[in-house]
């Protein structure tokens, strides 16, 4: 009987421990993910300066195409 009973309580005490421990590195695991959220990757940066380039790229394309549909339409009017 006194075997069981202590049986028992080490697989209590194993849930205890699990638990204990789950308790203890969730504020560690929270904090990680808090610096993760705030923080740029190097890849992260890259890509978004690179987006950015793209997106200027394409300002600057349109903004050619508008001057010389305006330069052609001043020529055909003579001024």
């Amino acid at each position: 009987m006194r075997q069981i009973l202590i049986l028992c309580s080490f697989a209590m005490l194993a849930g205890c421990i699990s638990t204990a421990k789950t308790v203890v590195t969730a504020p560690f695991k929270v904090a990680g993910k808090a610096v993760d959220w705030t923080t740029t990757s190097q890849d992260e940066a890259d890509r978004n300066r690179g987006r950015e380039m793209r997106k200027q790229e394409e300002r600057d394309r349109k903004a050619a195409k508008k001057a010389e549909k305006e330069r052609r339409r001043q020529a055909e009017r003579g001024y």
